[in-house]
């Protein structure tokens, strides 16, 4: 369900971002259901399996947008700073 939910985000918040910003958020998974009784986890193995394998998926991508998103924006922020400088300078 977590991929339909970024997948629904992403087509509805991408067009909004401003020019220079992520084109596609970065949504963190919801971690997978799973029952209290053992006899449910017993019954429902494989598709419990599947969800775990599915979430462990899920946030290392978004990991790495996290790591995306932070390298971006360390660089935005160097060059903010740089025209900034460059800003000052001209106002003397």
């Amino acid at each position: 369900m977590s991929c339909v939910r970024n997948a629904v985000a992403a087509l509805l918040l991408g067009p909004a971002c401003t020019q220079g910003a992520m084109a596609f958020p970065c949504l963190a998974p919801d971690p997978p259901y799973l029952p209290q009784s053992p006899g449910d986890m017993r019954a429902f193995a494989d598709l419990l399996r599947a969800d775990f394998e599915g979430y462990f998926a899920a946030v290392q991508a978004y990991f790495r947008c996290l790591d995306d998103e932070r390298a971006r924006a360390f660089t935005e922020a160097r060059e903010v700073s740089e025209a900034y400088g460059r800003f000052q300078r001209a106002q003397q």
